[in-house]
């Protein structure tokens, strides 16, 4: 009988216990969220996938708590039998989840598999840990020392993917490390509870194969990921990088540099300059004064050499979340050919922020705003397409300024387009629609607008381009029946509608 229900009669086992509660709840909050992550880059629609995701988790987890009643005997055994599978499975499910995708297997049923296996086995974790620590002390002080140690792992595992793991890591390795993590618990009560595990040796020997096993994936994961990753993009893949924010591949094809972000192309050099010109000398040839430019992303530096191509540029102001893609854009050798050193001349300044935060904390002013941002396609990018940040670019434009952002393709994605040349009309601007035929891409859309009505008929260029020239503007303002104007709703942060017209009008197209 206990004397004291606050102090357990023996501390290097409770320790232990407690410990373990809390690496397990580490390890599961990361499989969930690389899970998460990974098929967020893979199939797009974040919220979905994480919905998805958490949904059959926790679900998954009442049935492990459920089934934890029937283990009656031998509970230290049966949770280190349980870690051990947690470690196999979870260690083992990101590179299981992009080989399915890559070689075209059933990638839904089998992450949905996964994650029903990963989170039953840690759901039954937390009431084993919690019956073997009432061996020592009371119901009161196990439960709620177990409970505490879970969430503060929940915690330390929410904040260590985004900033550490993920982008010093990598997605396909951060799984197989947290399943070494979970080994390494095995291994501890393993050597603590060596008298009380039944099948010792069994269990140390399978213990010992997993780990070796892991360390070996862990050593082989950049040519493996590599070569799965090459499967997916039919040019060599000659650069590949993870940041806080996205996944960046450079390819190469003979003298064709290709960017893809998450998975979707930004550009290819053999057209590029059709994209970029159009999204640059429109709005800038009707400027009477081009001094201070905004560009909102477009890290690669495009966008910037041609506003350079201006003399009376005094000063451009780059704005990008990412740090490693403007470091690349600034760095890299085959984008600075492309770039021209755009991002090293100085008059541009690069700013790592959010778009929607630099405008709602600056007091500058400018006469050219270029927002070359990715397609609206998941919730964060959407509300930089909504009505509340139009009016952001409204402020920050000088009474004869304009704006100008990529708007999706017109054909492709027809609702998507025209909900965000609607949404900039709600925000009480002048705006004014064009498209251009980019071979990459397929026909493309911009949408250009001020507080002053704009006249395209007065565009002329006069800088060096190779693909505009004044005769062939006026098209670029025709629309043809199946790209004209339709209604739609306007997209708000709070009512995303853009984002469903994206994905409704890609997906029609099987893209």
């Amino acid at each position: 009988m206990l004397t004291n229900d606050t102090e357990p009669r023996h501390k290097p086992r409770s320790i232990l216990l407690l410990l373990s509660i809390s690496v397990i709840s580490i390890c599961a909050i990361v499989y969930e969220l690389s899970i998460g992550s990974l098929s967020s880059y893979l199939l797009g629609n974040s919220v979905y996938q994480f919905s998805i995701t958490i949904g059959l988790f926790m679900t998954a987890m009442g049935l492990g708590s459920y089934l934890s009643k029937y283990f009656t005997h031998h509970l230290i055994t049966a949770f280190v039998v349980v870690e051990l599978a947690i470690g196999f499975i979870g260690g083992f499910s990101c590179p299981i989840l992009f080989a399915a995708y890559s070689f075209g297997f059933f990638y839904t049923p089998i992450m949905w598999g996964l994650i029903i296996l990963i989170g039953a086995l840690i759901g039954l974790e937390l009431p084993l840990l919690t019956r073997i620590l009432r061996e020592d002390t009371s119901l009161r002080i196990a439960l709620a020392n177990a409970l505490t140690l879970d969430y503060i792992g929940g915690l330390i595992g929410a904040l260590a993917f985004p900033l550490l793991l993920l982008p010093s890591v990598g997605i396909f390795e951060t799984s197989i490390v947290m399943g070494l993590v979970n080994l390494a618990v095995v291994i501890g009560n393993l050597i603590l509870f060596r008298r009380e595990i039944q099948r010792l040796k069994l269990i140390s020997f399978v213990s010992v194969c997993i780990a070796v096993s892991l360390i070996a994936s862990l050593l082989m994961s950049h040519p493996v990921s590599g070569y799965l990753e090459q499967r997916l993009y039919a040019d060599q893949i000659i650069l590949s990088e993870t940041s806080q924010y996205q996944r960046i591949i450079l390819t190469r094809w003979k003298n064709d540099i290709r960017l893809y972000l998450n998975g979707h192309l930004q550009f290819s050099t053999s057209d590029e300059y059709r994209y970029h010109e159009a999204l640059v000398h429109l709005p800038a040839s009707l400027l009477p004064s081009r001094s201070q430019v905004l560009v909102l992303g477009g890290g690669d530096g495009l966008a910037v050499r041609e506003v350079l191509k201006y003399n009376d540029v005094d000063a451009i102001t780059l704005i990008d979340i990412d740090p490693v893609m403007t470091n690349l854009g600034r760095k890299h050798p085959l984008l600075r050919e492309v770039n021209l050193d755009a991002l090293r001349d100085p008059k541009v300044k690069i700013i790592n922020q959010d778009a929607q935060k630099f405008l709602q904390t600056t007091e500058a002013r400018y006469n050219l705003i270029i927002i070359d941002l990715p397609d609206p396609d998941d919730e964060a990018l959407v509300s930089l397409y909504s009505k509340g940040f139009y009016r952001l670019v409204k402020r920050r434009l000088t009474k004869d300024g304009l704006a100008v952002t990529q708007s999706s393709s017109p054909f492709f994605a027809r609702k998507a387009f025209w909900c965000i040349h609607q949404t900039i009309k709600a925000a009480e601007l002048n705006v004014v629609p064009y498209h251009v035929y980019v071979p990459s891409f397929g026909e493309w859309g911009f949408n250009l607008f001020g507080e002053w009505r704009i006249d395209p008929r007065k565009i002329k260029v006069t800088v060096p381009t190779r693909f505009l020239s004044d005769d062939s503007i006026p098209a670029l303002f025709r629309f043809n029946k199946d790209t004209a104007e339709i209604e739609t709703q306007i997209n708000t942060l709070l009512t995303p509608i853009l984002l469903f017209y994206h994905r409704e009008g890609w997906e029609s197209w099987g893209l």
